[in-house]
């Protein structure tokens, strides 16, 4: 699984059937820190995630098994958008801060 952040959106009006429905959106991964590294994946949104949320993201063979990407023609897919992470005890993002 990676972690990510929604920076983009990807428009295709010609591409397989079996992808019809599905917003695909331009995810660039952090590191461990929460900062942005130089590394993006194109995901099916499975979730309903949106531009500058910050989500956990699956690829190959687990893309095609989560429930609504399953057996579609996908590579990476959205499964979560994230609350909160914390990394050896100490709390390195938060969605809602108090």
């Amino acid at each position: 699984m990676l972690l990510g952040k929604v920076v983009g959106t990807v428009v295709s009006t010609q591409k397989d059937p079996g992808l019809t429905g599905y917003k695909l959106l331009v995810v660039q991964c952090v590191d461990i820190g929460m900062k942005l590294t130089p590394i993006y994946v194109i995901a099916a949104d499975a979730i309903g995630s949106g531009m500058n949320e910050m989500v956990i993201v699956v690829q190959g063979s687990s893309a095609r098994i989560a429930e609504r990407t399953k057996n579609k023609p996908v590579d990476a897919a959205i499964i979560g958008i994230v609350d909160s992470v914390e990394v050896e005890g100490k709390r390195v993002f938060e969605k809602f801060r108090k």
